[in-house]
């Protein structure tokens, strides 16, 4: 979640079950979030032990799957509309109230019942991407990936509070459970096997420390160690690619610093507003990336490209290199990274492994091997009253090493598809409650 967060501090492992604000004592932004999490954690779990990894009410069953051709015309799915749980993440596949038309029907008003798989709100599937975006001509699954995002004004302006005058301030965030319906070539132990190996192993850990002459570990630190900032920061290590190398880029504000962008012509962004202040604005040498709704949702990394000028007063920036943006109506806007790599690899930072890299002001980060995807990433909190970051260590001091914070996905079959009929995968359950005869 890319969040103007102070930090996030839920951990399932302390066996928390609430947090209680405490007469005259501060309130912090860290404390709220943690309840809220912790109350997701418990339904969640709850459900999942009464439902197990995925199942929907029997008399709302969602997502059944039906396989469609029409001559010319790539192949299609019909998803059905209704309810489904996923690692006890309650997944809604209700249609909107109104806004498109039935199907054979240009003069109503009222939505099909059901998505198709080139619809679906969350995917959007691209017939122009064949390559990509069509359904396997061979036997496969079609399954469920559930992911859940942080949703700002700049994706959703009704999120702004126009009572609070003409600057609209940015105030609270939203998270937002988002489906994809996509294909997976194979049977369906192939498909169990492939989400078996889904999950990253590559660990990370953390210090604000210089080296001490000879240190070729993760353990050992100077007796001046400290983080040097003149802020407390909430790092983001988030890992850009993994192909041809292993690279990374990292923001002091958890990568929350995001611009909308109301035009673009050719390396020209007309922003639609400014950063709050000098510190969450836009400088030239600065690394960005030009996002949207499906770059987001696809989970493709967007080339980082370098600020060359800024006009604030047009709320114009010029960027290296040609940009386009996608169609209309998808909130395209510029996401700010904070690195400055002496030798930048696609504009990113090398991850070296088993040495310690600088990131700055005295924070150092070591990579150990495993499987890494792009997206994956790590929130490191920076104190300045204590001159060091948190991090979990050992009984001897020494930084702890973990795999990646997040973001996670959840996964389950819906219908193995063969020879152009589907078979169903999916698991229903009957209301615990029954009337009394």
């Amino acid at each position: 979640m890319h969040g103007d967060f102070s930090k996030l501090g839920f951990r399932p492992d302390r066996r928390y079950s609430a947090v209680l604000a405490q007469q005259g004592r501060v309130q912090l932004d860290s404390d709220a979030n943690e309840q809220v999490l912790l109350e997701l954690h418990r339904q969640r779990t709850l459900a999942a032990d009464l439902i197990g990894p995925h199942g929907g009410p029997a008399d709302a069953l969602g997502f059944g799957i039906q396989y469609r051709t029409k001559d010319g015309e790539p192949a299609d799915l019909v998803i059905s509309a209704g309810r489904y749980y996923v690692d006890g993440i309650l997944v809604d596949a209700t249609r909107p109230a109104a806004g498109v038309p039935v199907e054979d029907d240009k003069h109503s008003t009222l939505p099909p019942p059901n998505w198709t798989y080139w619809d679906q709100p969350d995917a959007y599937r691209d017939k122009e991407r064949p390559e990509t975006d069509n359904l396997p001509n061979k036997p496969f699954v079609a399954y469920l990936q559930v992911t859940e995002r942080l949703v700002t004004y700049v994706q959703d302006p009704a999120i702004r509070e126009t009572a609070l005058g003409p600057s609209l301030p940015d105030t609270a965030a939203r998270l937002k459970v988002t489906w994809q319906v996509l294909a997976r070539p194979g049977t369906p132990d192939d498909f169990a096997r492939w989400v078996g190996e889904q999950n990253s192993t590559a660990r990370l850990a953390a210090r604000t420390e210089r080296p001490a002459k000879g240190d070729d570990g993760p353990c050992l630190a100077a007796p001046d160690s400290r983080y040097r900032g003149e802020e407390n920061q909430l790092y983001r290590l988030e890992i850009h690619s993994v192909t041809p190398k292993r690279t990374f880029k990292w923001s002091r504000e958890n990568g929350s610093v995001v611009f909308g962008v109301a035009s673009v012509d050719g390396g020209s962004v007309t922003l639609s507003d400014a950063g709050r202040d000098g510190k969450l604005d836009l400088d030239i040498g600065d690394w960005v990336e030009l996002l949207d709704d499906a770059t987001v949702a696809r989970e493709e990394p967007a080339d980082l490209l370098r600020v060359v000028d800024v006009d604030t007063e047009r709320l114009r920036v010029e960027l290296e290199g040609a940009v386009a943006v996608g169609a209309p109506g998808r909130h395209p806007f510029l996401r700010r990274w904070d690195h400055r790599p002496a030798k930048p690899v696609g504009g990113a930072v090398e991850a070296v492994e088993r040495q310690w890299l600088d990131l700055e002001d005295g924070v150092q980060v070591w990579f150990e091997g495993g499987t890494l995807r792009p997206g994956d990433y790590w929130l490191i909190p920076a104190r300045t009253i204590t001159g060091d970051v948190e991090w979990a260590r050992d009984g001897r001091d020494r930084p702890l090493s973990r795999v990646p914070d997040g973001e996670s996905h959840h996964y389950a079959p819906l219908a193995f598809v063969d020879g152009g009929r589907a078979r169903d995968l999916r698991r229903a359950f009957v209301p615990l409650a029954a009337s009394v005869e």
